[in-house]
């Protein structure tokens, strides 16, 4: 997986990919999909919701710049693999996911595997965590129209948010922070389930 699928298109990270060869993704599917679990696609993970593309995950996690340290929120808990690869890349995880069923799925997971530095909300991801913020980064493994304002404000200055923008048509997107300044730099046509909010 690491060398055919993540590698070979591009990721250098070296910290990133050991990361997604030492997290074991068979355990954060379903059972029965426990033989596709490292296939170059999504996979159904109930309630609706996908663990994403192993490339996706291992890009999306590149473009943050993780040093070790960071603190990241998450918005998208899911199977919580994503929140494993971050915190295996030795950042503290603060995580959101609007199913309570798969919040306290992925707790029981991270928890059996070992994985501490991550936290857990069951709350609406547009909302992000106030009571947490700032965020070195932030990354979103659902899709919004635009850009929720409360991330914006909860990210640091100086920091990096990556999330995928659309509908029908998803892009992923780099936003930097400087002072007050936003830029946004388009990286790759992508497609997720659409993240779930009061908006």
């Amino acid at each position: 997986m690491v060398q055919d699928q993540i590698r070979a298109r591009g990721v250098k990270d070296e910290r990133v990919l050991r990361a997604m060869g030492r997290v074991p993704r068979h355990a954060f599917v379903p059972p029965d999909l426990i033989p596709y679990a490292y296939a170059d696609e999504p996979l159904p993970i109930g309630e609706g919701q996908t663990i994403s593309q192993p490339y996706i995950v291992a890009y999306m996690t590149e473009v943050l710049e993780l040093k070790g340290g960071e603190r990241v929120l998450e918005i998208g808990t899911g199977s919580g693999y994503q929140a494993a690869v971050l915190a295996d890349m030795e950042a503290e995880v603060y995580t959101v996911e609007v199913v309570g069923s798969l919040s306290s799925r992925a707790q029981d997971t991270l928890a059996g595997l070992g994985f501490g530095r991550v936290h857990f909300l069951v709350g609406d991801g547009s909302l992000g965590w106030a009571d947490e913020a700032p965020f070195d980064r932030i990354i979103v493994t659902a899709a919004a129209s635009g850009i929720p304002g409360a991330l914006r404000g909860q990210l640091r200055d100086g920091g990096r948010m990556v999330l995928p923008l659309g509908t029908l048509c998803q892009e992923l997107v780099l936003v930097e922070r400087r002072g007050n300044a936003f830029t946004q730099s388009r990286l790759l046509s992508v497609r997720f389930v659409p993240l779930i909010s009061v908006h």
